[in-house]
């Protein structure tokens, strides 16, 4: 199938799983509404209106247009697509107070399970970076935590604080690794994305927590309470594995806290 082969290509050129996945969803949908894996300019052009027309997300919209620009330059009928623009409002995403966070850590069952939010909300490791990290890569000694190929496939060093660190000890202590951090409990097979979820989920009932709780949940936590007590932003799209500025500025945005505590530093005062 000409879709199989566009998939099995991006893969050589070291597109994420994750990525090409998202793109063969996508195109499965318009190969299959257009009746054909060869798709005439003039008919992808037609399946993008009637997308806009639909009232579909800006996401939805730019990552089918991403797909569709890629697969048509792939069967050699490219086409180009305007992108929309972005809606500038103000991100709604909900995060976990650190009070919250501390509940959290309070009601796990065992290190195992403290192990897993501590990584998340001390370090703000992606969840796919606690499921492939490895012991050889912590180094408690110095209070550091390497990533080795994140995404994009991006390597960073990571601090983790005392606390952090005494209950990776503690874990380590009471489940001897001698690779991966974490495996599943029966067989002893990989840890995967969906355990930690249902791990991080069970926390977050056990803590009284109505908010959807989530793995990304505690990492968005990290990140805006690190800016929230005056951390230098560099530092944190670093801390974060952000390529760009940019998605590290969005987390000033979900808390006032921050600029009400700007505010009232440098009001000038006129008396």
């Amino acid at each position: 199938m000409v879709l199989e082969e566009f998939c099995d290509g991006l893969l050589i050129q070291g597109l994420e799983k994750i990525t090409i996945d998202g793109y063969k969803r996508v195109l499965s949908k318009f190969i299959k509404e257009m009746n054909t894996e060869k798709p005439k300019q003039k008919q992808a052009e037609n399946y993008l209106l009637e997308i806009r027309k639909k009232n579909y997300s800006y996401s939805h919209i730019k990552n089918t247009s991403l797909a569709v620009e890629r697969y048509q330059k792939f069967i050699n009928r490219p086409i180009t697509f305007i992108r929309p623009r972005k809606p500038q409002t103000l991100p709604t995403i909900e995060i976990l107070t650190e009070g919250e966070i501390a509940r959290m850590l309070a009601a796990c069952k065992n290190s195992r399970e403290m192990a897993a939010i501590a990584l998340l909300a001390y370090c703000g490791l992606r969840n796919k970076e606690v499921c492939q990290l490895r012991t050889r890569n912590i180094d408690l000694d110095n209070n550091l935590i390497q990533i080795i190929g994140g995404k994009f496939k991006k390597d960073r060093v990571v601090p983790i604080s005392k606390e952090g660190s005494k209950i990776i000890i503690q874990y380590l202590r009471e489940y001897p690794r001698n690779s991966p951090v974490f495996t599943t409990l029966q067989g002893n097979r990989k840890y995967n994305g969906w355990a930690l979820r249902k791990l991080v989920k069970k926390v977050g009932r056990n803590a009284g927590i109505k908010k959807r709780v989530y793995p990304h949940l505690l990492r968005h936590g990290f990140c805006s309470h690190l800016l929230e007590r005056g951390a230098n932003i560099i530092a944190v799209q670093q801390f974060m594995g952000h390529s760009n500025i940019q998605t590290t500025m969005r987390y000033t945005h979900f808390s006032s806290k921050k600029l009400q505590q700007e505010y009232h530093y440098y009001i000038p005062s006129y008396q």
